[in-house]
């Protein structure tokens, strides 16, 4: 049976969930879209072809599985609290509040409404992370000491990070500092750009250190989301290994270094078919398979489609896959990191009342 939901909000994000929607039509189906205005719905409805609406009550009408929460970060946790107390399980987009105290307060809201709240965190389930953290998990490294990245922002880096350095809810010390370098304008949500304008281009660079010793080194430009000259790095070290990128370095069982590449395997290259990826490969065996082999979805498409997807098992079984606390530490070592680097100082952590 398809699993139908209320997306509320449609903006710039809301469209990934459609295209992954429109990829799955026998697993998905989304069955109104919540706009503010009469306007919106009217102009949502006519380029979707899916029936929108201004009003709460009309959209919830044909009870659906759960509510996708699109808005922004000012008014989440409202919009969550109001699906809890309507007890309609949520997927909320990150962060889920918009400072510590609001988090601490969801968090008491949810205990008090016994709700049923995942978050829409993705990167772990798109290709090449899901991929690294099964050599993490086949013990190929020894255990993962510390993680340097410059390819995410945020939360969305810290979440990461957390699953590749095996982290629950330890406290760290975080430091940091902002750059500004000038780097040639060539492509953002707008599309391309080739006058060849110059920015002055943010860079942070911060460092987490964790109470167990562990480490994670951030560095992040905002460019590196869809630049074509600011690439994306990544360098996992365990005390048996490291990956830098697609290559991974180790011992093998009589201590020999050993070096070998990670492979991604995609359909339609240099061919007639649709292009769809497929796998990742890493000392001949499958470290990832697309869920969705055969359709037309970029890694983070279908990262969200793969969310989706949890999410209606979710409902079915109850089974969490990304569940409130954890976007909740996400979102508070995140408001922790912008502190940091705005008052030059380091910061240390405290246990919150999710943990």
């Amino acid at each position: 049976m398809k699993a139908k939901f209320v997306m509320i909000g449609c903006g710039w994000r809301s469209q990934f969930y459609l295209r992954a929607v429109q990829a799955l039509p026998d697993e998905l189906e989304v069955s109104a879209i919540l706009v503010r205005s009469r306007e919106k719905a009217e102009r949502v409805q006519q380029e979707t072809g899916i029936f929108a609406t201004e009003d709460v009550e009309t959209a919830f009408m044909e009870k659906p599985d759960f509510a996708l929460l699109c808005v922004p970060r000012s008014v989440m946790t409202e919009w969550i609290i109001k699906l809890m107390e309507r007890q309609i399980p949520v997927l909320c987009e990150t962060p889920p509040g918009k400072d510590i105290a609001e988090l601490n307060f969801l968090w008491e809201k949810k205990q008090e409404l016994a709700g049923m709240v995942q978050v829409t965190e993705q990167y772990f389930l798109q290709p090449y992370y899901k991929g690294v953290q099964n050599i993490i998990g086949s013990g190929v490294l020894g255990t993962v000491s510390n993680v340097s990245m410059s390819a995410i922002h945020g939360y969305h880096a810290i979440s990461i990070f957390r699953k590749f350095l095996g982290l629950g809810y330890e406290n760290c010390s975080i430091s940091g500092k902002k750059f500004s370098f000038l780097v040639t304008k060539t492509r953002d949500r707008a599309g391309w750009h080739k006058n060849g304008e110059l920015l002055a281009g943010e860079r942070d660079r911060v460092d987490f250190v964790f109470e167990n010793g562990k480490t994670a080194f951030y560095d992040f430009d905002g460019e590196q989301y869809f630049s074509p000259i600011r690439n994306r790095t990544w360098n996992i070290q365990g005390e048996r290994g490291e990956i830098r990128d697609m290559s991974v370095c180790y011992l093998d069982e009589k201590n020999q270094p050993v070096t070998e590449a990670m492979h991604r395997e995609d359909d339609g290259v240099y061919n007639i078919d649709g292009w769809s990826h497929m796998y990742i490969t890493f000392r001949g065996q499958r470290i990832y398979e697309n869920p969705f082999q055969g359709v037309r979805l970029n890694d983070d498409e279908i990262a969200v489609a793969d969310v989706l997807m949890h999410m209606k098992k979710y409902v079915e079984t109850g089974e969490d896959f990304y569940p409130l606390r954890e976007g909740l530490q996400d979102a508070y070592l995140n408001f922790c990191m912008e502190e940091a680097l705005e008052i030059g100082e380091a910061v240390k952590t405290e246990p919150q009342s999710w943990v």
